[in-house]
Formats: C-alpha cells, sequence, structure tokens
C-alpha cells in the first residue's frame, strides 16, 4: 500500500489532481459506468437520502465533478431549493453546467471554501475526499459552511478487507482499472485512483475524523459488499461554525 509520500502515485499534490482531472474529464463519466457497472448512480441517490434534504433547502456538493450528485441533490430541493457545485476543476466544471445548466458551478479548493459559514442545509462530496490534498482540513470546511444541525455526507470507495471481494477488489484495482487507464490514454491517472483508495482510510477511521471535524451522532454504512462507504454526521446546534 502506498505511503504517504508525495512519490506515491495515491498522492499526488493538489496542482497535479488538478490537472489530471482537467486531461480525464472528457472520460469521466464513461469510465465511471465502466468501473463501476453503473452503479454509482444508487450510491449517489444513497448519499442524498443521508443528506436528508427536501423542498427549499441549500445543499452544496463539493468536489462535484461533473455533477451527478449535484443533479441528484437537486430533485429533491425543487425548484424552491438551491444546489451549488464546487470544484476546483475547470474541465470537469465545464462538463457540469452542460449536464446540468439550471444548477450553479462555481469553481472552489474544497480545503478553503468560498462560501460563508452556516450557509447550507447540507454539504457532501462523492468520490472526491480522497484527493483532498489535507482530508481534515476540507472536512472541517465542509462542516463550517453547514448551518448548525445541518448534515456532512461522504460517499467514497473503500477497500473490502475478506475474501473473497478483497480478492477481486485487488485484482480489479490493481490490473484492470490500470489497464482500462492505459486503453483509455491516460495511465497515470488509473494508476493514481486505485491508489488513492487504498490510502485513504478506513471506514471507522474516516468517522472518527468526521467527529474531529465538529460533527457529532457520526455512522456510516457499507455497500456493494464493503466497496462503497457512505458516512454523515451532523453540525452541532450550539456551534458557531
Amino acid at each position: 500500500m502506498p505511503g504517504p509520500a508525495t512519490a506515491q502515485p495515491g498522492t499526488l499534490e493538489a496542482p497535479q489532481v488538478r490537472a489530471m482531472f482537467d486531461r480525464i474529464a472528457g472520460l469521466y463519466d464513461l469510465m465511471n459506468s465502466v468501473m463501476t457497472a453503473g452503479l454509482h448512480h444508487k450510491w449517489r441517490s444513497r448519499a442524498a437520502d443521508l443528506a436528508a434534504v427536501g423542498p427549499g433547502n441549500r445543499v452544496l456538493d463539493v468536489a462535484t465533478g461533473t455533477g451527478d450528485l449535484a443533479v441528484e441533490l437537486a430533485s429533491r430541493v425543487g425548484p424552491t431549493g438551491s444546489v451549488t457545485g464546487s470544484d476546483f476543476s475547470e474541465e470537469m466544471l465545464a462538463r457540469a453546467r452542460v449536464k446540468a445548466p439550471s444548477l450553479a458551478f462555481e469553481w472552489g479548493n474544497a480545503l478553503e471554501l468560498p462560501y460563508a459559514t452556516d450557509a447550507y442545509d447540507a454539504a457532501t462530496v462523492g468520490f472526491g475526499a480522497r484527493n483532498f490534498s489535507d482530508l481534515d482540513q476540507g472536512l472541517r470546511e465542509m462542516t463550517r459552511v453547514v448551518r448548525p444541525g445541518g448534515r456532512v455526507v461522504v460517499l467514497e470507495i473503500t477497500t473490502p478487507t475478506k475474501p473473497p471481494l478483497s480478492t477481486f477488489f485487488r485484482m480489479w484495482f490493481d490490473r484492470v482499472v490500470p489497464l482500462i487507464g492505459k486503453v483509455a490514454g491516460d495511465p497515470e491517472a488509473y494508476e493514481y485512483l486505485p491508489n488513492s483508495v487504498k490510502r485513504f482510510p478506513a471506514p471507522h477511521d474516516l468517522a472518527a475524523r468526521l467527529a474531529g471535524a465538529g460533527l457529532v451522532n457520526v455512522r456510516y454504512v457499507l455497500t456493494a459488499g464493503g466497496i462503497i462507504a457512505l458516512h454523515v454526521g451532523e453540525k452541532p446546534a450550539a456551534s458557531r461554525g
């Protein structure tokens, strides 16, 4: 498993990650569907469920990519609510704007979100937290922009520990995904992505980090045989940010 050194393929510096996502933006949706057999839409729907938002609510989707989770959230808040998708890849944002022109997609650094404290009813991140160059700071920022009583939701791939799924997972991410990347013309990106999954905190560790960011009632659900983890926590009602 790669260590924390920046030379490892799972730990690129922020400018390198941004450049990588700019390069793969045109293939991102297709590759997501290929690598997840189309199930990523279902997982995003579950993340929206955990956000517990409804008509009239305001939601921020951090590291929104091409906007799939933002679109799902928009279906929950309706025309009286609002969803803002934030990302630091302009190429990803360009595709999100084409996909959902009625939503607000804005450039933003997850480690220094350009939004007011207590501004949103919920903040979400789907398959993007492992790309934060400082995970704890990113979680603190998501907590800051959520109102007291609001929720922070993290949807992420995690590494299963029990065979036979753990064996399949290693084969898929160590061999098949990099091969797909070579075929797609960007082997570096699809070596980074599986390695970023491997170095990401285990579900119980991520839950502790969410609590460390100031959230309470933190819990998580594993699905897809333990490959997908959905975490949710609430900002304390007494918090001032």
